[in-house]
């Protein structure tokens, strides 16, 4: 049977076209970009939020702990279980750049570290934070980089080596890129660690996860960071 070229590239298209699709709805699920859509439907239309807290579970467990500083503050919680910085990248626009806050707060990297969406590379995970505050910036949105809270070991991930020295490094670098961009660093870090650079129990009690009393802390140095951006 012969198949004219005509025929044989459309099926070629076909195949593209399907193949296309799949890696959309691949990095829709990878990113889970739908997780706040609902939400964020209602704030594009509302009153322009004073900071978006952009993050992980860390992020995500603070509006859960001290919900009364978000709604008081106008504070927007964008953290979603698990992510590592190449998943906050693909859902950056829709999460942050589309509700056009004053501030955004990043902070994310701890489950880059612990290898969550495959191996860890420090330049690899730099690189995406930085395409996140290139993109808060051309929307004139500030930014503060947030350090990477002190982690002594990673519970879900055992086999991950020397975590309190990539946590030192990845910060020591964050810290770098916010001098380099004329950003507020907001030093979690030296302010939470113990002397294994790790966190106390009444800190986080999985050591890695923040207390009540931990967030209150965090609070504290989120405001007066986000103090310090929108008044520099």
């Amino acid at each position: 049977m012969k198949i004219t070229i005509s025929v044989m590239t459309w099926i070629v298209m076909g195949m593209a076209i399907i193949s296309e699709l799949s890696a959309q709805v691949n990095a829709i699920a990878f990113s889970q970009i739908d997780v706040f859509q609902s939400d964020n439907q209602t704030i594009k239309y509302g009153k322009r939020p004073r900071a978006v807290f952009f993050g992980n579970s860390i992020t995500e467990g603070f509006v859960k702990a001290v919900p009364d500083f978000f709604e008081i503050n106008h504070y927007i919680g964008r953290g979603i279980s698990g992510q590592t910085t190449s998943q906050g990248l693909l859902r950056f626009r829709r999460d942050v750049l589309e509700l056009n806050p004053e501030v955004v707060l990043i902070h994310l990297g701890i489950n880059d570290i612990a290898e969550n969406t495959g191996p860890y590379d420090e330049g690899f995970t730099l690189g995406n934070l930085i395409s996140m505050v290139e993109l808060a910036k051309a929307n004139n949105i500030k930014v503060i980089l947030a350090s990477v809270l002190p982690a002594s070991d990673i519970y879900w991930r055992p086999t991950v080596e020397n975590t309190a020295e990539k946590v030192i490094s990845l910060n020591q670098s964050i810290k770098m890129m916010a001098e380099q961009y004329g950003l507020i660093y907001l030093d979690y870090h030296t302010v939470l660690k113990n002397k294994e650079n790790g966190l106390d129990k009444e800190m986080a009690e999985d050591g890695v996860h923040p207390t009540v009393k931990c967030y209150k802390i965090m609070a504290t140095l989120a405001e007066e960071a986000i103090r310090k951006a929108m008044n520099p």
